[in-house]
């Protein structure tokens, strides 16, 4: 069994360079929020503005490993971005899924507490 610094010694200069460039890339293309934030040259309290919270509440949400992906679409549309979600699966191309980060695809709930008749006053 030979390792990766052995099976890449193997390539020509030429195929490792190449190699070499498209892993850069994939490294360069992950990145957390905070990076991402910093990658767009945006401040925590510039990013506060936006998303009309705090700045410690930016710096809370670059923090936390899970998010919901409204909170996460907020976050990158905030940035001047978009948000897509890909499932990949190993026997076929990435999908992207639709209807889950948008707010288009959004379920709208009526809000607790508020009864038929003034949600009927408000429509």
């Amino acid at each position: 069994m030979s390792t990766l610094k052995q099976r890449m010694n193997e390539l020509s200069p030429a195929r490792r360079k190449k190699v070499e460039t498209r892993a850069a890339e994939l490294v360069s293309q992950e990145m957390t929020l905070q990076e991402l934030r910093r990658a767009r040259k945006l401040t925590q309290v510039r990013m506060a503005k936006a998303l009309r919270i705090s700045q410690d509440g930016v710096s809370r949400l670059e923090r936390r490993t899970d998010l919901l992906l409204s909170t996460l679409r907020k976050s990158v549309e905030a940035m001047g971005g978009s948000l897509s979600l890909i499932a990949e699966f190993p026997d076929s191309e990435p999908v992207t899924i639709s209807g889950i980060a948008s707010v288009e695809g959004a379920p709208q709930h009526r809000t607790r507490g508020v009864s038929r008749r003034a949600s009927a006053r408000n429509d």
